[in-house]
């Protein structure tokens, strides 16, 4: 039988899903997918590696990518809780999926809002990345080697608090830009150090500029920090089948359990907020944390719930941390005081 291209987007009636049936199920035919995705090098590779994914797993379709360039790539002198903060890594992409544009978009979960358009969802969840930070400098090994007075670049409000309440001698410089772009300037003399997600790292194979991996009891990571999730249409189940195989349950949950702590929350770059999940055994495990911009006031928690519940963990602990005084932090800083 000879195979023909078929756009996903024809299949998302239930008539025509009932006679074709699953992916599986028509396999003589040629599936083209289009991946959303952001143009840095960093996004690229995520996306490349979805793709090459898919067509292992599925030879008869055909996977390309298309590059999307969104206002947190073209605004870079201004902080991003001063321009919007991460939504701004999405809405473009979002705005091609529901145009039906692209058939899916490959994202860094921290970069992804806690409340998606009506007609999207996040429902494909790969196996995360190491979680945590990374501090990258010129002739240290730890934050604590640091000199007084030492600039540390970062473009986080959670990072920059979190750093001047276990060093508030540092001297933060706000920073945007790809990863390339910020070792550059470390590079240059400019600053002495910089913090960087350690799973942007390894994903561009430059673990070796690594000089310490901060410990989330010192760091801890932004809400869906080394995870990716693929946003496609409520409702596309050919795309879904297609992409299922790919989902992790550990970081499905960890991740639903963050985002449903940042929702209740809610929490954005305007203000620094993180929480990261881990599973024990049928337990979920989730710490929290909201702090003023200065980090001279730091509120942290844990909850531990059932794993089959991650919303629920999140949103509780959420509520524990307003109760223990989050709630002023967030009115401060977003005026309502």
């Amino acid at each position: 039988m000879q195979s023909f291209f078929v756009m996903p987007t024809l299949f998302n009636d239930t008539k025509t899903l009932g006679t074709l049936g699953t992916l599986a199920h028509f396999r003589h035919f040629s599936m083209l997918l289009r991946i959303g995705t952001r143009g840095s090098k960093l996004a690229l590779t995520q996306s490349e590696w979805v793709k090459a994914e898919i067509e292992a797993r599925h030879p008869d379709v055909q996977v390309t990518l298309v590059r999307i360039k969104t206002k947190g790539d073209k605004v870079l002198d201004s902080p991003l809780s001063k321009i919007g903060g991460k939504g701004l890594f999405v809405k473009e992409i979002e705005e091609a999926l529901l145009r039906k544009e692209v058939d899916l978009a490959v994202h860094s979960m921290k970069d992804v809002p806690a409340v998606l358009p009506d007609g999207l969802g996040l429902s494909v969840f790969p196996p995360r990345e190491d979680p945590r930070d990374a501090l990258v400098c010129r002739g240290c090994t730890s934050l604590e080697g640091l000199p007084r007075r030492a600039s540390v670049g970062t473009g986080s409000l959670r990072r920059s608090a979190q750093l001047l309440h276990v060093r508030p001698d540092l001297r933060v410089v706000p920073m945007r830009g790809n990863v390339d772009t910020r070792l550059r300037k470390l590079d240059s003399g400019e600053l002495h150090a910089i913090v960087l997600a350690v799973a942007g790292l390894k994903r561009l194979k430059l673990s070796h500029r690594i000089s310490h991996i901060l410990h989330p009891e010192t760091l801890l990571p932004a809400i869906g920090q080394g995870a990716l999730g693929l946003e496609l249409r409520q409702g596309d189940h050919v795309v879904h089948d297609c992409l299922a195989f790919l989902n992790h349950e550990e970081t499905e949950l960890t991740v639903r359990a963050e985002r449903a702590f940042l929702k209740e929350l809610e929490g954005g770059c305007q203000v620094p907020v993180a929480a990261h999940g881990r599973l024990d055994r049928d337990m979920m495990v989730l710490t929290g944390m909201v702090a003023e911009l200065d980090g001279s006031v730091l509120i942290k928690d844990d909850m531990r719930g059932d794993r089959g519940d991650p919303e629920h963990v999140g949103i509780e602990l959420a509520r524990k941390l307003l109760a223990s005084g989050a709630d002023k932090i967030l009115a401060r800083i977003y005026g309502r005081g």
